[in-house]
């Protein structure tokens, strides 16, 4: 994969919006001593590169009725389905992140259910009629911390790896 060339101001764009994706553009401007139109130029080249991905609201799932959290490793009956089994989960709402993995599961997901029993809901009328052999959940009580790839990593030496 192609890492692009970013210079010191590219980096500080992407903390400061990394940090709060609502941060006014001439608020950044300010922070790092340019114009607001050289920040909008900056940020379209970003999402033009597909550095920046979008922004979002950060939901609390449990303030909206998500009460579980659960991590499922998958294992198919059939592994050459991939590509359809992916396509089933993007059209299960509940399944909100997918990767593909090393080790014992072929895909490992995230899902959040309003309780358990909603939870075994989805595994049984959702997940198995995509063609599991079986599956492994690692239920979450509650999320330590969620953030961002650290812009501070990205700006050390690869002489320090």
């Amino acid at each position: 994969m192609a890492q692009h060339q970013l210079d010191t101001l590219d980096y500080k764009i992407l903390q400061l919006i990394a940090d709060n994706a609502r941060i006014p553009f001439l608020e950044v401007a300010r922070e790092c001593n340019v114009s607001g139109a050289a920040i909008h130029q900056r940020v379209q080249k970003l999402t033009n590169l597909g550095i920046i991905k979008g922004s979002k609201y950060c939901l609390d799932s449990n303030k909206i009725g998500f009460e579980t959290c659960a991590y499922m490793g998958l294992f198919l009956q059939n592994p050459n389905s991939f590509n359809e089994v992916i396509e089933k989960l993007k059209k299960i709402p509940e399944v909100i992140e997918c990767h593909y993995t090393t080790g014992q599961y072929d895909m490992f997901v995230k899902i959040y259910a309003k309780n358990n029993r909603h939870l075994l809901s989805i595994i049984h009328n959702k997940l198995q009629p995509l063609g599991l052999s079986r599956s492994e959940s690692i239920i979450s009580f509650k999320e330590a911390f969620n953030r961002q790839i650290p812009i501070e990593v990205m700006l050390e030496s690869e002489d320090d790896y």
